[in-house]
């Protein structure tokens, strides 16, 4: 079997060599068991289930929960010889009805299909008489209340075990903290699974988080300082932001395109399209979009607004660079996220205990936020992996972020919120701090106050920083029903006592204004034969109506340019050429390469 594995990976898939743990999962799903596979993007999860469903008899049933993706997944597919299908609302009956009746007679390998038609009635029956080879249930972390995608038809899945008790059931995740692991566990019935966790790190990605000064201003100076022309996603917490932001980057010339779920279903599955198919196209998004995104060129991620989790941030950013190659996860914040958000959750229909879970994720991404330490090694930190060295490609390592001690001024910041009544937002206890003469300070009479005036040697950003710094380290909480009061927490008590010291991060002055290295081709390529074979790339995905990359992606170009393959033996050990890709593709990339060769 493992033999086989190899065998398909390398002539169908066209890569010689299985990542940890790929072999050993793809091994225990083709011998009949289930597993739960915690793996990062862009890791090779979607290998874990492919190939077991070909090694096994009968077909592989697929449950994605974004019917916008089947066509893109299934199409790479097929271009690699797999006969791979899908059923979703968006078939016509006679559609449907030739892909079920190539499903009965053994004419499929995959079928993806999303969980509210695999649930009904006429599916069900329709596999109880079918052979299947396996369930793969992507996005599991979907199942879980506790997770940041929760979807109710998920937790219907757990059926699968009890109607089909003799197929292997694969489920797989990208993000799952320990309790989101245990409600995937419970709520899919895979107790007695073995369970795969690999490496969260994606080095190859370079976290960076800032302040928000001028939000608009900071990311278009990262637009065209490093990703002109270049494919990526921005995130913005509300509709309306999207539109905003969107509308905004087509005046500065970008090709940037709006995704919401207040947008036209038709015209979110174009613009999704567009996304895939069409380079230098940038998504701004709410978090509705990118879920299974199977775009490896994808060279940045920006967040223009705090995430509600880590695990969100986490997600989010790992469609950038599924490709290997360098890419950026972008992101700026201030303290009205923190509040915006906790409004949103204290506004929510869940439950106390979901708040105060919420709540506590919340925190830790504002602590990643805060941290003078290397952001890379606290986010794996999170996930429960350890880091021993300081990663060198993330903000805080490459330009390492000044302190200054900060405890007096933050033992004013305590006593200023403590002696108003813990009953004031941010900007009045600067007031009073700064010794304003508001219409306010004079109406509570704050100008009484020990406190009142004993912070004028800071300015009001500076009292910013500290009072958000409090906050992001639980200091101080928001009361979002006092409309973003701060109030006092107990961990602040030994602060004030002059029991404990408090370094603060010092802000920049302004927005760094270094320009950061555009993402960079090895410097032994040849500019001109990239750009040839890139022509080539886009005149067979114009042709076939599929995105560039399903062709070959940019790690592949780039081996290309390096090894100058001018016959079919030495193509075929490029990575991602498989026999299909050889025999379809192969000539003319050859081509291009021999005449690009012959002109010197």
């Amino acid at each position: 079997m493992s033999t086989d594995a190899d065998k398909i990976l390398q002539t169908i898939f066209g890569y010689t060599s299985f990542r940890s743990p790929q072999k050993e999962i793809i091994e225990s799903i083709s011998g009949g068991d289930d597993a739960l596979v915690l793996m990062p993007t862009g890791g090779g999860k979607s290998l874990c289930y492919q190939i077991p469903a070909l090694l096994r008899d009968g077909c592989g049933i697929v449950i994605s929960p974004l019917i916008a993706l089947m066509q893109d997944q299934v199409s790479a597919l097929r271009l690699l010889g797999v006969n791979a299908s899908f059923l979703n609302s968006t078939l016509e009956r006679d559609e449907e009805t030739f892909i079920e009746h190539q499903l009965k007679i053994g004419a499929l390998d995959l079928l993806y299909i999303a969980p509210e038609r695999l649930l009904q009635n006429r599916t069900i029956a329709l596999l109880k008489n079918t052979t299947i080879a396996l369930f793969a249930i992507d996005e599991a972390h979907c199942v879980s209340q506790w997770g940041h995608d929760f979807r109710a038809d998920y937790l219907e899945l757990s059926i699968l075990c009890k109607l089909f008790p003799e197929v292997p059931r694969i489920a797989l995740t990208a993000t799952a903290d320990d309790r989101t692991r245990s409600e995937i566990i419970k709520q899919l019935k895979l107790e007695h699974a073995p369970h795969y966790v690999a490496g969260f790190d994606r080095p190859n990605i370079r976290y960076r988080i800032a302040l928000k000064k001028n939000t608009k201003q900071q990311f278009l100076g990262f637009l065209k300082n490093e990703h002109q022309g270049e494919s990526g996603i921005v995130y913005c917490l509300s509709r309306n932001k999207v539109d905003q932001i969107a509308n905004w980057l087509k005046t500065q010339k970008f090709k940037a395109l709006p995704y919401h779920a207040g947008i036209p279903s038709n015209k979110r599955a174009e613009y999704q399209a567009r996304f895939l198919r069409e380079e230098g196209i940038i998504i701004v998004a709410t978090i509705a979009f990118g879920m299974g995104i199977d775009k490896p060129d994808v060279r940045f991620v920006a967040h223009l607004d705090l995430p509600k989790t880590i695990e969100a941030y986490y997600q989010e950013t790992g469609r950038a660079g599924r490709d290997g190659l360098p890419a950026n996860a972008w992101m700026v914040y201030g303290l009205q996220d923190v509040i915006k958000l906790r409004q949103m959750m204290q506004n929510s229909e869940g439950s106390e205990e979901h708040k105060r879970a919420e709540q506590h994720r919340l925190n830790a991404m504002l602590g990643l936020c805060e941290i003078t330490s290397c952001r890379r090694q606290a986010l794996l930190s999170y996930f429960d992996e350890h880091l021993s060295d300081a990663c060198g490609n993330c903000d805080t390592c490459i330009e390492p972020p000044r302190t200054w001690e900060g405890t007096e001024f933050a033992r004013m910041a305590l006593s200023a919120a403590y002696r108003t009544g813990q009953r004031f937002g941010v900007n009045h206890l600067i007031d009073v701090l700064r010794g304003a003469e508001t219409d306010k300070v004079f109406q509570f009479e704050h100008h009484h106050l020990p406190a009142y005036g004993i912070g004028r040697l800071l300015s009001a950003n500076d009292w910013r920083s500290v009072f958000r710094q409090l906050v992001a380290r639980g200091f101080l909480s928001v009361d979002i029903e006092r409309f973003g009061a701060l109030r006092l927490e107990e961990v602040c008590r030994p602060l004030l006592r002059g029991e404990a010291k408090i370094e603060l991060r010092k802000d920049p002055d302004k927005a760094s204004t270094k320009r950061q290295t555009r993402t960079p081709l090895p410097s032994d390529i040849d500019i001109a034969l990239w750009e040839a074979l890139r022509e080539c790339r886009r005149s067979f995905a114009s042709e076939l109506g599929i995105p560039p990359y399903v062709v070959f992606n940019d790690a592949s170009l780039t081996e290309m340019c390096q090894m100058l393959p001018t016959d079919f033996d030495n193509f075929s050990m490029i990575s991602g050429v498989g026999e299909r890709k050889l025999e379809k593709y192969g000539p003319a990339f050859i081509s291009v390469i021999s005449e690009h060769l012959a002109s010197y």
